[in-house]
C-alpha cells in the first residue's frame, strides 16, 4: 500500500474533471438564484451536500491520488471508476438538482424538462430494473484486455470521467428525486427483490478479479523503481477486492433508501383508497373479481 504521504500530496489536474465540475457548479449556482428570484427558498445543507460532498468528492476522485496513480495501479483505477459510479451520484443527488432546476425554471422550461425525463432512453437507464446490468456490463470489462486500455488511454480517461458520473446519476435518479418518479408499493416491492439479486450478481466481476490465478489484461510490467507498487497479479487481487467490496457496501444505503420509498408509497396509496367512496370500492373489489 502507498505511504500516508504519497496519499496526501498526489495531486494532478483532470481537465475533463474541471470541465464538468465547473459546469455544474455554475448550473446549480445560476438554479439557486433562479429558484430564488421564483420566490423558493433553497434548503442551504442542500447546496453544500451539492458543492462540498458531490462535487468535492468527484475533485479528489479524479484529481487526487486515485486520478494520479489510475493509469498504472489496477486497484486504484477500480476504486475510483466504482466511486464515482456509486458514491459521487448520490452525494450529488443531496442537492436535488432536478427538483432545483423545476423550482427554477419557466413553466416551458419545466415542460422540455419533463420531455427529457420522460425519453424511453432516459427511463430505461433511470430503471432500477436496467441499471444494475449496465453497471456489471461495465465492470465485466475489467475482465478483458480492455482494462488496459480504460485505464492507460487519456481519451477513454476523459470520456470515463463525463460519462461514468452522468450514468450514476440516471441510476440513481428513481430514489435520489422519489418524486419525479412515484412508484407502486408492488413495483418497489419487485425493485426489492432485484436488488437482493443484485447483490449476488455485483460481486461477479470482483470475485473473478480477486481468484484469477492470471493477470487478466495481460500487462505485466508494472513501475518497480515505487517499492511499494505490488506485482501485476497482486494489484488485479486488490482491484477485485476493492470492488466486491464497494459493489456490495453501496447497495446497503439504497437498500433503506428503497424501504422509505415502500412505506411512504403505501401510505400514499392507503390515503388514495381512504378517499375512496363506499361505490368506489366496490366497483374496485368488483374489477379485480372479474380479472381473476
Amino acid at each position: 500500500m502507498p505511504p500516508f504521504d504519497v496519499l496526501v500530496s498526489a495531486w494532478q489536474i483532470d481537465w475533463a474533471a474541471v470541465i464538468m465540475i465547473s459546469a455544474f457548479g455554475v448550473l446549480y449556482g445560476l438554479g439557486l438564484k433562479s429558484a430564488a428570484a421564483n420566490g423558493h427558498r433553497w434548503p442551504l445543507w442542500r447546496t453544500v451536500a451539492f458543492y462540498v460532498l458531490g462535487l468535492g468528492s468527484l475533485a479528489v476522485l479524479t484529481c487526487g491520488f486515485l486520478g494520479v496513480y489510475g493509469s498504472d495501479l489496477r486497484w486504484a483505477f477500480t476504486v475510483k471508476v466504482s466511486l464515482l459510479l456509486f458514491v459521487v451520484p448520490l452525494l450529488i443527488g443531496l442537492g436535488r438538482p432536478i427538483s432545483l432546476a423545476r423550482a427554477a425554471l419557466p413553466p416551458r422550461g419545466i415542460e422540455r424538462l419533463n420531455i427529457v425525463l420522460a425519453h424511453p432512453a432516459v427511463r430505461f437507464v433511470s430503471n432500477s430494473l436496467a441499471a444494475p446490468l449496465l453497471g456489471l456490463a461495465l465492470f465485466s470489462t475489467f475482465l478483458t484486455p480492455a482494462f488496459h486500455t480504460l485505464r492507460a488511454d487519456p481519451l477513454a480517461q476523459a470520456l470515463l470521467t463525463f460519462l461514468i458520473p452522468l450514468l450514476g446519476l440516471l441510476m440513481a435518479l428513481p430514489i435520489i428525486e422519489e418524486a419525479d418518479f412515484q412508484r407502486s408499493s408492488a413495483y418497489i416491492t419487485l425493485e426489492f427483490v432485484f436488488v437482493f439479486i443484485e447483490l449476488l450478481v455485483d460481486a461477479v466481476p470482483g470475485i473473478l478479479l480477486r481468484l484469477n490465478g492470471q493477470v487478466l489484461d495481460h500487462v505485466m510490467t508494472t513501475q518497480a523503481a515505487l517499492g511499494w507498487f505490488p506485482d501485476p497479479l497482486r494489484d488485479q487481487r486488490l482491484a477485485g477486492d476493492a470492488l466486491w467490496f464497494i459493489c456490495e457496501i453501496v447497495d446497503l444505503p439504497l437498500i433503506i433508501l428503497m424501504f422509505i420509498r415502500f412505506s411512504r408509497s403505501d401510505k400514499r396509496e392507503a390515503r388514495g383508497f381512504d378517499d375512496l367512496t363506499d361505490e368506489q370500492l366496490e366497483e374496485l373489489n368488483a374489477q379485480h373479481l372479474r380479472g381473476r
